[in-house]
């Protein structure tokens, strides 16, 4: 029996649909990691699973009990989910022992005695028996988070869940918090994890998750998405791709415009200034070369697509022309006359170049030097 059943789940605040329908089995022993761009609608999702979000449709099967089913006991099923926030949610008022202690004491009734011990043997886990009896205002932000999760260990959960865990931490702090999952990881704990720790989530998941458009939009093992995504938001997210789109439908257009946007993209993305001028002169003689030999009349359709990654620092650029078909670079460049002298700066500077012709629009794509 899976651990964890969704279905169909649907969260909006308003007129914002953030979860679209959200389908999801977690089996016992899976750890999950859960990725996607701010916004996309992870956090809800987790927040959804306790129903500390009140979904607006679905159903959710907690260890085969549906916490979503009217009259049910909520809080009973609430105690198999362990949850782990961005931001420690320690009592201020009680020192790490308390915090630790008074939830099993109240809840599962265990007796001080085996709570304590229970604690104790936490706390050498995570490395901070040393501070049993010290306030949390007193810790670290990783002591404290180190702490938090402990606390979600003492309830003796069949899933822990973790939102961002690492967040709110000074950067100095993060290894320490992402440690102690990592020996989670080990003992085939049930996990869910939100995180912006990409290697961390290729090294210790399972199954990644990447929420786009509030849906599952892809998922898979860690080496099918972080090395072989299918999906062209996956891609853009995993090897972090920027872009710059410019449409040109008429042949009096605006170049001065085109070429500001570059030079603001370039800028803002950190490209050099002899990188920026090599894009620009791409892109104009490329316009230009196809408003000459493909464009017939006064008949413009030409959409121009620069792509930046930043995990390799590459510049892609995808260019699409209706008309006749014209392939820029079949020429032969043994010589060069004044009308190849486009041609000439595109075959100079463009690399893994190509170019097909279909139902009458030109698709060009390469890379640039």
């Amino acid at each position: 029996m899976s651990i964890i059943e969704v279905r169909g789940l649907k969260k909006s605040f308003d007129a914002l649909e953030v979860l679209r329908g959200v389908d999801l089995t977690v089996e016992a022993g899976e750890r999950i990691a859960i990725i996607g761009g701010s916004g996309c609608g992870k956090s809800v999702f987790l927040r959804c699973l306790e129903l500390l979000e009140i979904p607006n449709a679905g159903q959710i099967f907690i260890d085969g009990e549906e916490i979503t089913a009217p009259k049910v006991n909520i809080d009973k099923i609430r105690r198999k989910l362990g949850m782990v926030w961005q931001k420690f949610n320690l009592f201020t008022h009680m020192n790490v022992m308390e915090n630790l202690t008074v939830a099993p004491i109240k809840l599962l009734g265990m007796t001080k005695d085996e709570a304590q011990k229970k604690a104790m043997d936490l706390l050498a886990q995570v490395g901070l028996t040393s501070k049993a009896e010290v306030y949390p205002e007193f810790l670290s932000g990783g002591q404290q988070q180190r702490i938090a999760i402990c606390r979600s260990l003492m309830m003796n959960p069949k899933v822990i869940l973790f939102d961002e865990p690492t967040s709110a931490l000074d950067p100095t702090m993060v290894g320490e918090v992402l440690a102690v999952i990592r020996m989670l990881a080990k003992q085939d704990l049930t996990m869910i994890i939100v995180t912006h720790e990409m290697n961390f989530a290729r090294e210790v998941a399972t199954r990644i998750l990447f929420f786009a458009d509030g849906e599952i939009y892809e998922q898979g093992t860690p080496k099918e998405i972080f090395d072989a995504p299918k999906r062209p938001k996956t891609i853009a997210f995993i090897h972090k791709q920027k872009y710059f789109s410019y449409e040109i439908s008429e042949r009096n257009f605006d170049l001065m415009e085109m070429q500001g946007g570059i030079q603001m993209f370039a800028e803002k993305y950190g490209l050099s200034a002899r990188r920026t001028n090599r894009l620009q002169l791409c892109c104009e003689e490329l316009i230009y070369d196809m408003f000459d030999n493909a464009c017939e009349g006064d008949a413009i359709k030409i959409s121009l697509d620069v792509t930046y990654a930043e995990s390799d620092n590459s510049v892609e650029i995808k260019f699409t022309c209706a008309g006749k078909q014209h392939n820029p670079l079949d020429k032969d460049f043994d010589e060069f006359d004044e009308d190849n002298l486009g041609a000439a700066i595109l075959h100079n500077l463009a690399q893994n170049y190509s170019h097909e012709y279909s139902d009458g629009i030109n698709k060009i794509i390469f890379t640039m030097t």
